[in-house]
């Protein structure tokens, strides 16, 4: 079986408010490419990964207007896929769901959230978070802009286990007009993102205890992101990759950890205006816990000029240039 992750730049500005695909030559979500540039080439790019499962970081938008399941399912329709069912968990206001496109003949999904109100240890994703932020002995309100989709799936062959699609907080500065300003936001967003880690990483310890387990998506952190990491100590996605009998594992996560100064992997790639170059980043993951792990196969980052085929095959590495600023990450498992 075969499971991907992929971050979808700009998913929803692709369809109309009825779903429908906007197959026309205006601009796109991204930067100087048309509806039909970007629709063809994640057509190529689906149809490439062939996947039994996708965890779509932002998907295209729920609202009273528009239905992501509705968008992505013509979607699949359109481009012959067989993940062609899609489920969405708590709705968010960004236009940016995270949403599992998937193959009913292979798997059963539901929507499964766990926790209660905002008092417990680790509350349902939709509600509020605390714990105090800036050590001033104040329980400060943590809330996800982009709720984790929480999902019990059974496999065609009887496997029970759990997945959580999970955005994570990007810890840019918006806002800021100043220096100080600056830094005084990037350090009050890194907070909040490690207090989301932090939150994922206890439905995490709850979850392992007696559930196979894959959390996968984007948490717009690693290991050397940013300077700001060495003033808390340690990256979010050594957060929610825990420690000792109920860690979870990701090879690239590992690499990069262990190898800080060499060269890892990257799944994501963003054009830096100023300075005239692209940066390239490890931002996603597929991470398995211990019980998945010996049935876990191969990790593939769909990367247009690290993956050999990919970079071999012109038509797929241009679609993975124009598709999005991420690229795609599976892990073939045997469940």
């Amino acid at each position: 079986m075969r499971i991907a992750t992929y971050n979808v730049e700009w998913f929803n500005t692709l369809f109309d408010d009825t779903g429908q695909l906007r197959n026309n030559t205006d601009w796109s979500g991204r930067y100087n490419v048309t509806c039909i540039q970007q629709t063809d080439a994640l057509g190529i790019v689906f149809n490439a990964l062939d996947s039994d499962a996708i965890m779509i970081i932002e998907a295209p938008d729920t609202s009273r207007q528009r239905a992501t399941e509705l968008a992505l399912e013509t979607f699949a329709q359109t481009m012959g896929l067989r993940a062609r069912k899609a489920l969405i968990g708590f709705p968010n206001n960004t236009q940016q769901e995270i949403a599992l496109l998937y193959d009913p003949d292979a798997l059963t999904v539901t929507h499964d959230p766990w926790g209660d109100g905002d008092a417990s240890d680790a509350p349902r994703f939709d509600g509020a978070f605390r714990i105090d932020l800036d050590i001033d002995a104040t329980l400060d309100k943590v809330t996800f802009s982009k709720p984790p989709l929480e999902l019990a799936v059974t496999t065609a062959n009887g496997t029970k286990l759990r997945m959580l699609g999970v955005h994570a907080k990007s810890k840019a500065p918006h806002g800021a007009r100043t220096e100080k300003d600056a830094i005084r936001l990037s350090i009050a967003n890194r907070r909040k993102q490690l207090a989301q880690c932090i939150w994922i990483r206890r439905r995490i310890d709850q979850i392992v205890a007696d559930h196979p387990l894959i959390v996968l998506g984007d948490l717009n952190d690693g290991p050397g992101l940013d300077g700001f990491e060495k003033l808390f100590g340690r990256s979010g996605v050594e957060i929610v990759l825990g420690a000792g009998e109920s860690a979870l594992f990701d090879p690239n996560a590992h690499m990069a950890l262990s190898q800080r100064i060499s060269a890892h992997p990257t799944t994501a790639r963003f054009y830096i205006e100023p300075e005239k170059r692209y940066l390239e980043a490890l931002l996603d993951y597929i991470m398995v816990s211990p019980d998945l792990r010996t049935k876990s196969q191969r990790w593939r980052i769909w990367h247009p000029f690290d993956d050999q085929v990919c970079y071999d095959t012109p038509e797929l590495q241009q679609a993975l240039l124009m598709a999005s600023d991420h690229f795609p990450l599976t892990l073939d498992i045997d469940i």
